[in-house]
């Protein structure tokens, strides 16, 4: 989806390419994704993103508590 699209824009874009028989908790769901994307891209973009292996790291420590 473009950059500048407004939300609007982006879930007509995704209803557009849902299949016709997509229920409401198959839009509610990917809508939900495409959110969780978007803010997960901003994060990088802010620096806010660990390595493969700080994440692993910070795992072990909460699972050794």
């Amino acid at each position: 989806m473009a950059a500048t699209a407004n939300a609007k824009q982006e879930v007509e874009q995704l209803l557009q390419q849902l299949p016709d028989d997509a229920t409401l908790e198959d839009i509610q769901y990917h809508v939900y994704v495409l959110e969780k994307i978007k803010r997960g891209r901003a994060d990088i973009a802010a620096g806010n993103s660990q390595t493969t292996e700080q994440a692993r790291e910070k795992l072990s420590r909460w699972l050794n508590h």
